[in-house]
């Protein structure tokens, strides 16, 4: 009975999460096992564009003379924080907003390198502040 609940979900997130023009839309409910889908089939992802909602951060890389900027959520583990979860953002030519900043954010889900390693990044269409906040910490599920 579990396996059939567990595949019935699945299916209703992957036939529910794309919408208008073939955008993969993260809820909130769905979070975290949207982003473990994207992270293990993320081949399958590449090229589409990628909407969700998250805090807006900065962080400074200045051993690279670089800042690295994301939009993400705190996943909440069985006993606490497990940090953040959520992926870089490329913002091309929009202004960064300040750390903390409740966001919707859009964007084309590229790989990209640095030192011979692969990594995922969100080259950005859109960034809206929102006025009204989601969760900040999500849970496994």
């Amino acid at each position: 009975m579990k396996k059939i609940f567990a595949v019935c979900i699945a299916l209703l997130i992957l036939s529910g999460c794309a919408a208008e023009d073939d955008v993969f839309e993260i809820t909130e409910r769905f979070y975290v096992m949207q982003f473990m889908e994207i992270m293990m089939d993320a081949d399958a992802y590449i090229g589409r564009t990628i909407r969700y909602e998250g805090m807006f951060g900065t962080i400074d890389l200045s051993f690279r003379e670089d800042y690295f900027h994301h939009v993400y959520r705190n996943m909440l583990g069985c006993c606490g924080p497990e940090g953040p979860l959520g992926l870089e953002v490329y913002l091309n030519d929009i202004e960064p907003l300040p750390d903390g900043t409740w966001v919707e954010v859009s964007g084309i889900l590229v790989r990209f390198e640095v030192d011979g390693r692969s990594f995922l990044r969100l080259d950005v269409t859109s960034l809206v502040e929102l006025n009204e906040r989601g969760l900040e910490m999500v849970p496994r599920m």
